[in-house]
């Protein structure tokens, strides 16, 4: 998988490239797909997204962090059919989504409301805090949208007193689904 440089801070921590790496891994993203992001922020997962679909569009409210991902998608050399739109979601979300990845948790009922309006084939949510995820999560199973729930956790190692102890990053749990998700058993939900 090809780095993600990120050059441009926007005040607000990307996601972190390991959790990005299962992330891309569960949007399973094709040339023929358009992918939707809520909440570019820095632009990490749009980047990614972009070296992996046919179109892409993303979403951010806040026009500094809009110009932070569109430095770093210049930073990165991405090419291609890419539009940043600064719009609130779920207002700002195209019709033809068929991979939404939904970076945030503000609107994301609504979001999902949309998602399974336009028959979106994969979404995925990325959060962070418990209370979030459970109410998500139920979200997702009213509007028959849930797949799976995944929830890891990273570690980085550093060096103490001669020897490799660990920071550990804070969990993230990660909602994955769509009107076309295989359940985690390999069979249709």
């Amino acid at each position: 998988m090809a780095q993600v440089s990120l050059p441009h801070d926007a005040k607000a921590g990307p996601t972190k490239s390991e959790v990005r790496a299962v992330l891309l891994s569960k949007l399973d993203l094709g040339p023929t797909d358009h992918f939707v992001e809520v909440g570019s922020c820095t632009g990490a997962v749009t980047i990614g997204a972009a070296r992996r679909a046919g179109r892409v569009t993303a979403l951010e409210r806040n026009a500094e962090r809009l110009e932070t991902t569109r430095k770093n998608l210049a930073a990165n050399d991405v090419t291609g059919d890419v539009e940043l739109r600064e719009a609130e979601a779920p207002e700002g979300l195209p019709d033809d989504t068929d991979v939404l990845f939904i970076g945030g948790s503000r609107n994301y009922a609504a979001v999902l409301d949309h998602a399974a309006e336009i028959r979106t084939d994969r979404v995925v949510m990325n959060v962070s805090r418990l209370e979030v995820a459970g109410a998500a999560t139920e979200a997702f199973r009213k509007r028959d949208l849930l797949a799976e729930v995944v929830q890891f956790q990273v570690s980085h190692g550093y060096e103490l007193a001669g020897a490799t102890s660990f920071n550990s990053d804070n969990p993230v749990y990660m909602l994955v689904g769509g009107t076309d998700a295989v359940a985690t058993d390999g069979g249709r939900r």
